[in-house]
């Protein structure tokens, strides 16, 4: 059964199903998000990638609802089943995709860690990657 959604792009969507989306552009690497907000939200820190927002469509949008979590940002999730999906900053250039949403293969990495200085106490930030006390990350979504 097709859910209308082109076979070409990395695809996603959330636990229940109700949610999906397509990335028609390239995504950015993953980024390791370690403040408090992104813990709470997720339960643990959030790995998330990004495209243009313009490259994303998303399917099933009566079951999207978004969370206002700061002046700067909103959080987007299923109402179904509480899937946290995206991450839009309030410039509307960009929007984050919670990279445990995307169908696989994705070829995708962590870069980088954020806010490593903020990770909670139960767990070690990942050696594997460089670590950046704050959120200036630099790594920039893909232009095309």
């Amino acid at each position: 059964m097709s859910d209308g959604l082109e076979q070409t792009g990395h695809r996603g969507g959330c636990l229940c199903g109700a949610v999906r989306y397509v990335v028609r552009g390239p995504l950015r690497p993953v980024v390791a998000c370690h403040c408090g907000q992104c813990r709470r939200t997720s339960g643990h820190f959030v790995a998330a990638t990004a495209c243009r927002r313009e490259h994303l469509e998303i399917i099933g949008t009566d079951d999207l609802a978004w969370y206002c979590s700061s002046p700067a940002a909103r959080r987007g999730f299923c109402l179904r089943c509480g899937s946290n999906l995206f991450w839009e900053p309030t410039d509307g250039t960009r929007i984050g995709i919670m990279a445990g949403t995307l169908d696989g293969p994705t070829g995708l990495r962590i870069a980088m860690n954020v806010f490593a200085d903020d990770a909670g106490d139960y767990y070690q930030v990942p050696q594997d990657a460089p670590h950046i006390d704050g959120g200036d990350h630099g790594i920039a979504v893909p232009e095309s």
